[in-house]
């Protein structure tokens, strides 16, 4: 019989740290990984960066996870950004802090932290077993006491026993890297509730070919808004990019969230973006009125070109109304106003959302009043426990999502 302490089901960010934690503190650890390779998902966030946590405080990281960050406290109190920071330190992954407090490995590569991730499991006594599907949990006395599983290779059948075992499967994003909501099944088998799942910090589908005119344009520090059913939802200041099929980038995936679940709720959805956000009316109009006055011989199509990039340029023309060749000294007030209205509210009418295979993180998941926050163990069933993106909490980009599932993973390898 096959017998551990822990056996961990998922060799991602949370499987890991949860892993070389237990073994640590004395556990003989088990990692059963579907793919071939552990980290495969972690080897490819943050655009092959690895933005691994944000240096904010534990109070804005609470107000930043939905649905209920209040759930972290404990798992933040035990493991939060600066412990993590000193435990890459520790394992040889030097890190720097950028803009908006986000932290990243010195070297720029996710895979730097995946390989010592997995070299320290390794130094620390961890089995990782890969190409192996954990199918079903074995349950004696109302307890989990280990796993029925299948290597994918050979199809051959193992059960395979522990004191414990931690879920760590992820969500359903980027499912090539493993992320197929396994997980999900495993604990409604044992009567847990999986709140409703759709992709997050995802890129977005628009009306018409606007955004294909406009595919590779890159725009920064502009201010993105989004309007539900006519009514202002939300907004952010950054950076976005326009594609063949709609928009993408930081602002834009940060606001997915609340725009995914609009449109699962079949309600209407504009974002708007002012182009100008440093100048309100007043300041606008008078750079306007000075632009016009210094170069009134030349048509309105060259007048823009100090506005906006070129690419930019036809579809201000298109949709303002204003003939191109329409000197300087010809634009009318009521033009100026056009011009205005469309600088700080260029809009797209939003028709849909990319698939999970191009999602960032997964929304939904293990209801967590079904766990308990201390020590992250199933209040169904001793001796199952959860880590990780399984859980039903998500936050914006920046490195918050990646703490949230060191963090639990660290309370879950602490606990008995």
């Amino acid at each position: 019989m096959q017998k551990y302490d822990t056996i961990i089901v998922g060799g991602g960010a949370a499987g890991l740290m949860a892993a070389g934690h237990s073994a640590e503190l004395g556990s003989k650890v088990l990692v059963l990984e579907r793919m071939n390779r552990p980290g495969r998902k972690l080897g490819i966030t943050g655009k092959g960066r690895c933005n691994i946590t944000n240096t904010a405080s534990i109070d804005e990281f609470m107000r930043l996870v939905l649905p209920n960050g209040r759930f972290l406290r404990s798992s933040f109190s035990n493991f939060f950004s600066d412990d993590l920071i000193d435990f890459f330190n520790r394992i040889g992954v030097k890190t720097i802090v950028e803009r908006g407090g986000r932290v990243f490995p010195e070297s720029g590569k996710a895979v730097e932290v995946v390989k010592l991730m997995t070299k320290w499991c390794e130094k620390s006594g961890v089995e990782i077993r890969t190409n192996f599907r954990v199918k079903d949990l074995i349950i004696e006395d109302d307890s989990v006491t280990g796993v029925r599983g299948i290597e994918v290779n050979s199809s051959k059948k193992s059960e395979i026993y522990a004191d414990k075992v931690i879920i760590a499967t992820g969500g359903v994003s980027y499912p090539a890297t493993g992320s197929t909501g396994d997980g999900y099944e495993l604990a409604k088998s044992v009567g847990h509730k999986i709140n409703p799942v759709w992709p997050s910090l995802v890129p977005l589908e628009t009306e018409g070919t606007k955004a294909k005119q406009l595919n590779g344009l890159e725009l920064r520090n502009i201010r993105g808004t989004v309007w539900i059913d006519g009514k202002k939802a939300g907004e952010d200041f950054g950076e976005m990019s326009f594609t063949e099929f709609g928009i993408t980038g930081p602002i834009v995936l940060t606001l997915s969230r609340m725009i995914v679940k609009a449109i699962n709720e079949n309600k209407d959805i504009v974002f708007s973006i002012d182009l100008k956000s440093a100048l309100d009316d007043k300041k606008l109009d008078n750079r306007l009125l000075r632009d016009f006055n210094e170069k009134g011989n030349e048509s309105f199509r060259n007048i823009l070109n100090g506005l906006l990039p070129k690419v930019l340029i036809p579809v201000c023309i298109q949709e303002t109304k204003i003939d191109s060749d329409k000197a300087g000294h010809q634009i009318t007030s009521n033009d100026r106003k056009e011009l205005r209205k469309w600088l700080k509210n260029f809009s797209f009418k939003v028709t849909g959302y990319r698939p999970f295979e191009e999602a960032i993180i997964t929304v939904g998941g293990v209801n967590t009043n079904e766990v308990n926050q201390k020590t992250m163990e199933s209040k169904f069933k001793k001796g199952l426990y959860f880590a990780g993106e399984i859980l039903d909490l998500d936050a914006p980009t920046g490195g918050f999502n990646l703490q949230i599932a060191f963090s639990t993973a660290w309370t879950a390898a602490q606990n008995y």
